[in-house]
């Protein structure tokens, strides 16, 4: 395990200036990802926001695109009016877009539509997708995400992209932003300023990857803020596994109905891939520290792993079945 101060590694950062997409699940008027779009502007970085017109947490990488204009009750936090485009961006900032599909859609909407007007001929540098309203802790968690979800569309498509997942996970607009530092969302967007900083230091992106490719990282950030003792965490590096839940189904001894509970099962916390003695990103985000995942889209199972079993598959399946 290395655990490093991200603050300590801001201060001695030389970092490039990044083209950034900045994207969501909670929407685009979310308090935290208007935090973050403030935050990585302010660090010198070309931030195009582009985030869901409405709230779309738990869509993991689905991928719908909008048929119509806006429909009733309108953009997140009444943003955006009934009838308006499926598109369109804010009114005193065209930078900050809103799209009516769900979060691995508006990255691709933000990659494929907006980038080359934004960004002209420059490529992109990073995907930001986050901070979420909460914690995305282990892979079953991993694949339900929203923010997660666009994190590893923006990976597919071969562009480095960071998920950030925070512990406050109040959904609130950011008009209530209190401007104060102790703000949750101003709090979380400093993690987020921090950890792209530490990922570009001394990264010339006209030569090399912030990331290399298909990979990305999942970052989750403890619950902190005002009557919390936890404003500066500390981030530790991680591994998905390694304390992780998925679902168990018990029965209600009342009603009878089905009960949803979370279990510590083994399958999810095998440890096959990643560094093998980083702790695990649930309890090491259940305290004060930020946990640092490294992933990759190749789902495929290692060689040492798969090489065994096709051969003892071959031995036991028709050869004219099986190359």
């Amino acid at each position: 395990m290395w655990t490093f101060i991200a603050s300590l590694l801001a201060l001695l950062s030389s970092s490039m200036a990044l083209n950034v997409i900045l994207t969501n699940d909670d929407s685009w008027a979310s308090a935290n990802i208007r935090a973050a779009y403030d935050a990585l502007k302010a660090d010198g970085h070309d931030v195009l926001l582009v985030g869901p017109a409405v709230q779309q947490s738990g869509k993991g990488g689905t991928f719908v695109l909008p048929t119509s204009n806006i429909t009733a009750p309108g953009g997140e936090f009444e943003t955006v009016a009934v009838g308006a485009p499926y598109f369109g961006h804010d009114v005193k900032n065209p930078d900050l877009f809103y799209f009516n599909g769900t979060p691995a859609a508006a990255v691709v909407f933000g990659i494929d539509i907006l980038a080359p007007i934004h960004f002209g001929s420059n490529p992109i540098d990073l995907v930001v997708s986050g901070p979420n309203e909460g914690q995305n802790n282990g892979p079953f968690v991993f694949t339900l995400s929203g923010t997660v979800g666009a994190t590893y569309t923006a990976v597919e498509r071969g562009i480095p992209a960071v998920a950030f997942s925070a512990g406050n996970s109040t959904h609130r607009s950011y008009t209530t932003n209190t401007g104060d530092a102790s703000d949750p969302a101003n709090l979380a967007a400093k993690v987020v300023v921090n950890i792209v900083r530490a990922l570009s230091n001394n990264v010339n992106v006209s030569q090399e990857r912030l990331l290399p490719l298909g990979v990305g990282m999942s970052v989750n950030i403890p619950t902190f803020g005002p009557g919390i003792n936890c404003t500066n965490p500390p981030s530790t590096f991680t591994r998905l596994t390694g304390g992780a839940v998925v679902n168990q189904i018990t029965l209600d001894p009342i009603t009878g109905l089905p009960i949803a509970n979370n279990l510590e099962a083994r399958g999810v916390n095998a440890n096959i891939n990643g560094v093998r003695d980083d702790p695990g990103e649930t309890p090491t985000s259940a305290g004060c520290e930020t946990a640092v995942s490294i992933f990759s889209v190749d789902y495929d199972a290692p060689e040492r792993i798969a090489v065994p079993i096709q051969r003892r598959l071959r031995k036991n399946i028709r050869a004219d079945n099986l190359a």
